[in-house]
C-alpha cells in the first residue's frame, strides 16, 4: 500500500516516520516546495520541527505534483484543508486529515465556520474520507513512544485503511463512526488548554486546573451532542484523552499560550514566542460563535476569546467564571 502524507509539518512528518518503520507500507512525505523535500532528503532530519529525530531510510520525500497513493492523509493547519480537499475531491482512494479545529468563518457568508467532515461535504461529497485524532504529541510519536489515535469515518473502508496503514507495536488506532464527536473534542481542547495554561500561569492550584478540565469537558460535550456526536465519543481518546494531554502537557502549544498570557505577555508575542501553530488561538472565536448558534453554553471557551480578544485582563477572566451563578452539575 502507498500512503502519501501531505504536509511536512511536525505532526504529518511524525505520522510518516512512524508509518515508514514498521514498514507495512510504502510511505512519501510531501513537502510544500522542492527547497523544503531537498533539504529533509539531504539531512534526514525535520529539524525545524523535529529536530535530532532521523528519518527512515523507506521514507521518500516529495514536492511538487501530487504523488499516486492508495490513502491520502492532509497534514496541513486547519486553514489549508478546504484547498486540499478540492484538490483531492475527485481521488477515488481513501483521503484523511490530521488538522483539529474549526474553520474561520468565510468571508460574505453566513458561516459559523465549520469542522473537517462539514468541510468535505461541501466541496468534495462523494470523497470517501475521515480524520485521524487523538491525543499525541508529534515528538512522542515520532520516537516511538507509546500512543493511541482515533480513525474516525463513517466509510469502514477509510477506518480499515487507516488502521491498516498507521496501527503499529508502538502507535495503537481505533476505529470509530462518529465523526462528529472526534472532531468538536479535537477542536474544542485547544482552547480549553489555554483556559488551563492561563490557570497554571497565574499559580492557581491543582484544584483549579481539575475543575477547568473537567467543566471543559462539559462544555466540550453540549456541544458536540449538539452538533449530532455521541456522547461516549467523549469519553475516548479524542475527548477525555487528547483533552488531558493537551490541558496539561508542556509540549502543548495551547497551554503554553495561555501560561504566557498569564505571565503578561500579549497575544502576539505569546504566537510568536512558540514558532508554531497554535490552533486554539485561531479556532477559539469560531467555537463559540458555533455554540451560541446552536443555543449552548461554554462560558469557559466565552473567557477565553475574551482574553485572546483583549477585553479582560487574566486575572479578570478567572474571577468572572468563578464569580458565576451556583447552577447544579449536570447542567
Amino acid at each position: 500500500m502507498d500512503i502519501a502524507v501531505m504536509g511536512a509539518g511536525a505532526w504529518g512528518t511524525a505520522l510518516a516516520i512512524s508509518a515508514a518503520r514498521h514498514g507495512r507500507c510504502r510511505v512519501v512525505l510531501w513537502a510544500r516546495d522542492a527547497s523544503q523535500a531537498a533539504v529533509l532528503q539531504a539531512e534526514r532530519q525535520n529539524r525545524r520541527y523535529l529536530p535530532g529525530i532521523e528519518l527512515p531510510d523507506t521514507l521518500r520525500l516529495a514536492s511538487g505534483d501530487l504523488p499516486g497513493a492508495d490513502l491520502y492523509v492532509i497534514a496541513s493547519p486547519m486553514a489549508g484543508l478546504r484547498g486540499w480537499l478540492q484538490r483531492l475531491a475527485d481521488q477515488p482512494v481513501p483521503v484523511a486529515w490530521l488538522c483539529k479545529g474549526f474553520e474561520q468563518a468565510q468571508p460574505g457568508t453566513a458561516s459559523h465556520g465549520l469542522l473537517g467532515h462539514e468541510i468535505a461535504a461541501e466541496v468534495a461529497p462523494r470523497l470517501a474520507c475521515g480524520v485521524l485524532s487523538g491525543p499525541s504529541f508529534a515528538q512522542e510519536v515520532a520516537r516511538g513512544q507509546p500512543t493511541a489515535i482515533v480513525a474516525a469515518s463513517e466509510h469502514a473502508a477509510v477506518r480499515d485503511a487507516l488502521v491498516n496503514s498507521f496501527h503499529g507495536s508502538t502507535l495503537r488506532v481505533y476505529a470509530n463512526d462518529d465523526v462528529a464527536g472526534v472532531e468538536v473534542g479535537g477542536a474544542v481542547k485547544n482552547v480549553l488548554a489555554i483556559a488551563t495554561g492561563l490557570c497554571d500561569g497565574l499559580g492557581l492550584g491543582l484544584n483549579a486546573r481539575a475543575a477547568l478540565i473537567t467543566r471543559g469537558l462539559a462544555e466540550m460535550t453540549r456541544l458536540g451532542t449538539a452538533l449530532g456526536a455521541r456522547t461516549e465519543t467523549f469519553m475516548g481518546l479524542s475527548g477525555l484523552g487528547d483533552l488531558v494531554l493537551t490541558a496539561t502537557g508542556d509540549l502543548s502549544r495551547n497551554r503554553q499560550v495561555g501560561r504566557l498570557l498569564a505571565e503578561g505577555r500579549t497575544l502576539a508575542q505569546a504566537v510568536e514566542s512558540l514558532g508554531h501553530v497554535a490552533e486554539g488561538v485561531y479556532s477559539a472565536r469560531t467555537v463559540v460563535q458555533r455554540a451560541r448558534a446552536l443555543g449552548v453554553d461554554m462560558p469557559i471557551s466565552a473567557a477565553v476569546v475574551s482574553l485572546i480578544e483583549g477585553q479582560v485582563q487574566p486575572a479578570q477572566a478567572i474571577a468572572e467564571l468563578m464569580g458565576r451563578d451556583p447552577k447544579p452539575e449536570a447542567a
